[in-house]
């Protein structure tokens, strides 16, 4: 046998056994007469030690050779360590080594393999092998592991099954852009990845499978950023015989669950949001709630008095930035550039300092009186030594800045602590949104979600105001699942189409096998499905997903350590029927 223990495991209470140990070299520490290595593997790092006096001059000769990584395999005696490290768990102990086996040796590493390293991420993504073997690395897919485990044990608990579903399916229109595969025996036609299982965890309620799940691989071909990758892991749920609140309330409890187990965290019952209150007080549908600074609508105190920057626009609205009002005119002037950056997109800010002594200082003094500036202050909900911001424009685009606004500080004041977990649910999300480009509309979530049945006549006069029997959660600031009460009879899906622009031939080609299905007994049905890769983050303390998955790609969507995508040669191309560059 390779090994008898890890390097993990051993204690002061196993002095004097004989031991096995095999890992990858860490250090090496040569006294000349003595040699110190810390041998690693997954488990944790135990030292060893070899001496002239104690070991043999063959094996101190083999120990002088040894290099960082080289994989070896050692037997000797646990002895009390003369040295101890209290901060490693095996430090009271160390190995005397009486057997050496030199299992593979290795090159020099590209970077160090520390907790701190000095390699950057492409040059550790293109050895992520390498980087896997660093703890915080490790230590993060061992995280992402508990999480899932805590997921399958508790939907398990609650009667659902795991059931996998096809990975090469039919492209469809809606959503993202599709990976495709060409098939080579049908010439001239393709599969697609799915960018989730949708229809087919619909068609397995159909089926009678009840309650469903899976942590399953989607694929999206978009644009990337640091909380997305071409390929992504999903938490995907269906129940059947279920309205919403069924649903809120297992997937709270499964939330609940994790915070407990895996972060030691007990919460109360969620609060809720209409999508239209969170768009009013916070500029976004998956709103920070860690801290406040909630949106203050200031069109009565702001307008008609004669500054007419703000008599121009549908919208202003204000925040409280609290303890800011120490701000010198430096760091506010640094806030509005901030804000007229192309990504923000603002044409400025006005300011309010709420001063100690309870008044008001502000950049627009000559249009508004004390009385007016706190009419403002209590608006925003500002208090003496807070910083009002304020902001004017058209509605849906004055919000969205002032929100990106809103996070920056938050994140700048150290308000979104990562140790402090805030869960929402969001609910009523519009079932349609306007596109300008295709001049038509698009179904919000996905054209199987469900309207509200009290909002279904206004389909055919004002379909805009229609809400959707949707739903999503969000955790400190990030949409973590979402989901909906599914359509699940004919008419009303076929109905659903037409809204969304499409022929009955389109809509029969596209959906024809799930609209057949609904002729056959479908139940009613809804269902979630989670961001496993952005959940495993949150819980973890983090926003980026990359950090928690073993081989991600970069923000190119190229895997740099495979060296993928890449092209096909001639021959593969010809037999996929592919046309082949001449």
């Amino acid at each position: 046998m390779y090994r008898s223990h890890t390097c993990g495991e051993l204690r002061a209470a196993s002095i004097g056994e004989d031991v096995t140990l095999a890992g990858w070299v860490q250090k090496i520490r040569n006294q000349g007469f003595m040699i110190w290595v810390d041998l690693r593997d997954r488990y944790g790092v135990t030292q060893l030690i070899f001496d002239e006096e104690r070991t043999s001059s063959d094996i101190l000769k083999e120990a002088e050779g040894l290099g960082r990584e080289f994989v070896i395999q050692v037997k000797g005696k646990v002895i009390e360590r003369v040295s101890k490290n209290p901060q490693m768990p095996t430090g009271d102990i160390e190995i005397l080594v009486s057997e050496f086996n030199l299992l593979n040796p290795s090159l020099t590493p590209p970077f160090t393999i520390e907790n701190e390293t000095d390699g950057g991420e492409e040059l550790r993504m293109k050895y992520r092998y390498l980087d896997i073997r660093r703890n915080p690395v490790k230590e993060n897919l061992m995280f992402r592991h508990k999480v899932g485990m805590q997921v399958r044990n508790y939907l398990s608990q609650q009667g659902f099954l795991e059931v996998e579903t096809p990975y090469l399916i039919k492209s469809t229109p809606e959503g993202a852009r599709d990976f495709v595969v060409p098939s080579r025996m049908n010439e001239g036609q393709f599969y697609a990845l799915p960018q989730s299982p949708q229809t087919f965890k619909q068609l397995l309620m159909v089926g009678g499978m009840d309650k469903y799940f899976q942590i399953v691989k989607c694929f999206r071909d978009e644009d990337l950023r640091a909380d997305r990758q071409p390929e992504f892991t999903q938490i995907d749920c269906e129940m059947a015989f279920v309205e919403q609140e069924d649903i809120l309330n297992v997937f709270e409890g499964l939330t609940k669950h994790l915070l407990k187990e895996i972060k030691g965290v007990e919460t109360g019952n969620f609060p809720r949001m209409t999508h239209a209150e969170a768009m009013q007080k916070y500029g976004n549908d998956k709103p920070d709630i860690r801290f406040g600074m909630e949106f203050g609508e200031l069109n009565k105190l702001a307008q008609g008095k004669g500054f007419n920057v703000f008599d121009q626009q549908e919208l202003i609205i204000g925040i409280a930035v609290p303890g800011a009002a120490g701000y010198t005119r430096k760091e506010i002037d640094a806030l509005i550039e901030w804000v007229k950056r192309p990504q923000i997109g603002a044409n400025g800010l006005i300011w309010a300092k709420y001063n100690d002594d309870g008044t008001l200082k502000s950049s627009v003094d000559k249009f508004y009186s004390q009385e007016d500036l706190l009419g403002w202050a209590q608006t925003v909900g500002a208090k003496v030594g807070d910083l009002i911001l304020v902001m004017g424009g058209d509605t849906n685009t004055t919000r969205v800045q002032l929100s990106a606004l809103r996070m920056y500080l938050a994140t700048r004041l150290g308000l979104r602590d990562p140790k402090v977990f805030a869960p929402l649910w969001v609910v009523d999300f519009p079932l349609l949104e306007w596109d300008e480009e295709t001049k038509r509309f698009h179904a919000m979530h996905h054209p199987f979600t469900s309207p509200k049945p009290e909002d279904i006549e206004l389909l055919k006069t004002e379909p805009a105001k229609v809400r959707a029997n949707a739903y999503d959660l969000v955790l400190n600031g990030n949409e973590i699942g979402g989901g909906s009460i599914r359509i699940h009879d004919k008419e009303t899906q076929a109905m659903m189409f037409e809204y969304l622009g499409f022929t009955d031939q389109e809509a029969k080609e596209q959906f024809g096998f799930l609209m057949n299905a609904f002729e056959y007994g479908a139940p009613p049905h809804g269902g979630i499905a989670f961001g496993f890769d952005r959940l495993v983050a949150i819980l973890g303390g983090q926003e980026t997903i990359r950090d928690y998955i073993a081989f991600p790609k970069n923000n190119a969507g190229r895997d740099v350590m495979i060296d993928a995508p890449a092209k096909l040669d001639d021959a593969q191309l010809k037999e996929l029927h592919l046309q082949v560059k001449i």
